[in-house]
């Protein structure tokens, strides 16, 4: 376990107190400061790897209107959806800056670094880009093979699950190409549909593996060497998140709705989507972020017309919702950048 051992060493000078500053002296929200690199002068209008997309959606002036919130100027972020193979970075109600990689399936998963670099999923493989666009790290899925989860872990380190016959869970150094950890996963147990084993999975600030099976209708945890040591039935887990109050926040795709549970199994919040006022128009809930205000955001495909993004507060009260297909496209998963937290520390994010 010599990649947990290093993060053990990664986490134990830094842990973050309060929203301005950790014990370190870094500022809580870093990610923000490097916003400033994909504004520079030398950054391209296309990287040497970039290939174009072609936009899903047909904005028009009027969409969003009367919609809660302020639009592209609620929160600065990344933005990435499944349909659309372009990111986005959203910084003061505008897009700063894109990075397409070519028609097909599918942005599942992404993390703008403290240092800039962005790491994402991309199905047939897993990258990391630069500011200036230039592609520093890849990783190809094997023949059959899909990668919908990455997670950094420090700057050189991150956690993929590649699904396919068998699915695996992998900790490698980027730099060096090692693979730390490897983890097979039983296909009996991941179901038949390779696409639709796994969409994410995360590595807790506790050293745990918490993973949600899509297919097989079930979030697990396990211990360092792979024992069992929590889990949940549910339908169709998306993804699962590890609160930093020991919650689990599970997005639930089949039923709709989001499901935060406690180490006893039992519900403490849910909300299903059908409980927004329908002129919010939103639909087919993915992913979600905990702020850390308490506020959720839920995020969906909206399949080219409908609302992308919502949030609500913990007494499920909307103050957000967006809807701009002239400037993005669908919405699988956000990083919203000025919440507190280490990109690159598992568990700061809540994500």
């Amino acid at each position: 376990m010599a990649a947990l051992a290093s993060l053990s060493l990664l986490m134990a000078g830094c842990s973050t107190h309060g929203p301005e500053r950790t014990e370190c002296g870094a500022k809580a929200a870093p990610v923000l400061d490097a916003l400033s690199q994909f504004t520079a002068a030398n950054v391209p209008a296309v990287g040497p790897e970039e290939i174009p997309v072609e936009m899903p959606g047909k904005g028009s002036p009027e969409e969003g209107a009367g919609l809660p919130g302020k639009g592209l100027a609620q929160h600065p972020m990344l933005y990435i959806g499944e349909g659309c193979n372009k990111m986005f970075l959203v910084h003061e109600g505008k897009v700063i800056w894109t990075y397409s990689t070519g028609p097909g399936w599918e942005y599942d998963d992404a993390w703008l670094l403290s240092n800039g670099n962005i790491l994402f999923t991309r199905m047939q493989w897993a990258g990391e880009v630069t500011p200036q666009k230039k592609i520093i790290w890849r990783m190809d899925a094997g023949k059959g093979g899909e990668i919908h989860t990455i997670q950094p872990i420090g700057l050189d380190r991150c956690l993929v699950v590649e699904n396919g016959s068998p699915a695996k869970c992998r900790i490698i150094n980027k730099k060096t190409g090692k693979v730390e950890m490897e983890h097979d996963f039983s296909t009996a147990d991941t179901g038949q549909s390779v696409h639709a084993q796994f969409r994410r999975a995360r590595l807790t600030a506790q050293g745990t593996y918490l993973i949600p099976y899509l297919q097989a209708n079930h979030v697990a945890e396990y211990d360092q060497d792979w024992r069992p040591i929590w889990s949940y039935n549910i339908p169709s887990p998306w993804a699962a998140i590890r609160l930093k109050n020991g919650n689990t926040l599970i997005t639930d795709e089949r039923e709709e709705l989001t499901r935060e549970v406690n180490s006893r199994g039992e519900t403490v919040w849910e909300f299903k989507l059908s409980e927004l006022p329908p002129e919010i128009g939103f639909k087919g809930c993915q992913s979600c972020i905990r702020l850390d205000n308490g506020n959720t955001i839920f995020c969906s495909r909206a399949n080219g017309e409908k609302t992308q993004l919502v949030e609500v507060t913990p007494d499920k009260k909307v103050v957000w919702a967006l809807r701009d297909w002239k400037h993005l496209g669908q919405a699988t998963a956000i990083q919203v950048l000025d919440d507190p937290g280490i990109p690159e520390h598992p568990g700061d994010l809540q994500r």
